[in-house]
């Protein structure tokens, strides 16, 4: 069978929802970062849908995702109850579509609509600061709450290094990252290392949604208002919010030319943020210590081993060579004592 455009392949999940509503209209709306791709569906009776298609992964990985999202966004109660952006339904089943042929296996999913307020500023003040502390503490909390009523996740910090692992042993893995592999390799096996040791798998896990960068969610009057894009979501520590947390509220702030560097997580404006959450959400001397070993996780396995499917080519060969050039070996000399000293744990 013939290759299919991505709009056909959207077209086609419409059609097998709900023929009755005529598209006249799609429009590609992604971001142009990431290899997933947002389209706005408008309708002859003037409504419209949000599209998310992708085909990266596991199709199973990515139903399981999104019907733990969808329980989530029901069951969180106020203020956070319209936080999130809703998936559509079909019957009583979350509705995703599964197109395959010859060459691609891609899924789509549609969304209501969401609105959209503030977005925060490229760099922060300090009440800025502060307010979004108590926010995240306050959104941690609910997620906390709920967590027990929430479909249970397959996919583990432990079980995706252990995954890459193979791989780079494979012949795919050895000719995608050839000479850097025994460097990966080496921080795969710090990071199972340190595991036990810290008493991670004794962590809470939550749902996290991992990437807040400040073009993902919007607030009104300084508190959450909405929040999308759901690519890097699992459930897991609440730990593994943090890196992005410390990008949004330091001093360099938000930018258009990036890099993932450790330099946030030493900011003294990320600790101004942790005092305030540390009061509404107490936070565990062990959680701080696997500040860095989540960290390690981010680069291993969001820009190492997916980069290429989160990134745009210009971006992430850049991306991953700073990795593997500079980040990488920062890690260790991470000492998170300051941090500990700062909330007196």
């Amino acid at each position: 069978m013939a290759t299919v455009d991505l709009e056909t392949i959207v077209k086609y999940a419409w059609l097998a929802y709900d023929s009755s509503r005529e598209i006249i209209k799609i429009t590609d709306i992604s971001a142009k970062v990431s290899t997933n791709f947002v389209f706005r569906v408008k309708f002859r009776d003037k409504g419209f849908v949000i599209a998310k298609l992708s085909y990266f992964g596991k199709f199973e990985h990515f139903s399981e995702d999104h019907q733990i999202i969808q329980a989530l966004g029901n069951n969180l109660p106020i203020p956070f109850d319209n936080f999130l952006a809703k998936s559509l339904m079909k019957n009583d089943k979350l509705y995703i579509h599964r197109f395959t042929n010859d060459s691609i296996d891609a899924w789509v999913i549609f969304y209501q609509p969401i609105k959209i307020k503030q977005k925060l500023p490229r760099i922060l003040e300090i009440p800025d600061i502060v307010n979004l502390g108590k926010e995240f503490a306050n959104f941690h909390k609910t997620c906390n709450l709920i967590r027990n009523t929430l479909p249970k996740s397959t996919k583990t910090l432990e079980s995706d290094i252990r995954d890459f692992t193979h791989y780079l042993h494979t012949e795919d893995g050895i000719e995608e990252f050839g000479e850097n592999a025994p460097t990966i390799l080496k921080h795969c096996d710090q990071f199972l290392t340190n595991f036990k040791p810290l008493k991670a798998a004794l962590l809470p896990i939550i749902p996290v949604f991992v990437d807040w960068n400040i073009g993902n969610f919007s607030i009104s009057a300084g508190r959450f208002y909405s929040r999308w894009d759901y690519d890097w979501f699992r459930v897991s520590t609440r730990m593994m919010d943090f890196y992005f947390i410390a990008r949004v509220v330091s001093a360099v702030g938000d930018r258009t030319l990036f890099t993932y560097n450790i330099e946030p997580l030493k900011d003294p404006r990320f600790v101004i943020f942790l005092k305030e959450y540390h009061q509404i959400n107490p936070l565990k001397r062990e959680e701080i210590l696997f500040i860095k070993e989540a960290y390690r996780f981010f680069l291993i396995n969001y820009v190492l081993r997916h980069g290429q499917y989160f990134f745009r080519t210009d971006y992430v060969h850049q991306l991953q060579k700073d990795v593997l050039d500079t980040h990488l070996d920062a890690i260790d000399s991470f000492d998170p004592q300051f941090i500990l000293d700062e909330l007196s744990l």
